[in-house]
């Protein structure tokens, strides 16, 4: 008898169900792409001025910081030097540039972004106002741009 009893609650236990059958389930929320590991590594530009050679090397410092250094040769003179990190805040991926004769970085805010590219935006900043990177094969791409002028730049990983 004992086992009917236990038989019984349990049927009535698992035949209680607060959400209708025809009620879709609830899925947890989706959370965008936030890895931009594709980016990592030290990359040469492959359609530069000749005469020039440009770099780009990039590193992971957490989860929601990369930083990168670029730099243009010519010859064996440095001719430009830029540093950027791309960085999470309030559930936004951004871009802060930083050139050596400016004390403050210019920021960038993200406006969009996938498992291979990203894109972000400073309307008031004469040039660039968009930068977008993203990954192409092997190749890494970049191009920055206003309205008036867009330079793309190619990329190899170096080994």
């Amino acid at each position: 008898m004992k086992k009917i009893i236990m038989l019984f609650i349990g049927l009535m236990i698992l035949s209680c169900n607060s959400r209708p059958k025809n009620q879709p389930q609830k899925n947890s929320p989706t959370h965008p792409i936030e890895n931009f590991d594709w980016i990592l590594g030290n990359w040469e530009r492959i359609n530069n001025e000749e005469g020039r050679k440009t770099f780009e090397n990039w590193t992971k410092q957490n989860d929601t910081v990369y930083a990168g250094v670029g730099f243009t040769l010519q010859g064996e003179d440095t001719i430009s030097q830029e540093k950027i990190k791309l960085f999470k805040a309030n559930e936004k991926w951004n871009l802060t540039v930083s050139l050596p004769k400016i004390t403050t970085p210019i920021l960038f805010a993200g406006t969009s972004h996938t498992n291979s590219e990203f894109v972000c935006k400073n309307p008031e900043n004469d040039f660039p106002k968009v930068i977008k990177y993203w990954k192409n094969g092997q190749k890494l791409n970049a191009s920055v741009s206003n309205s008036e002028m867009n330079v793309l730049f190619e990329f190899e990983k170096l080994k």
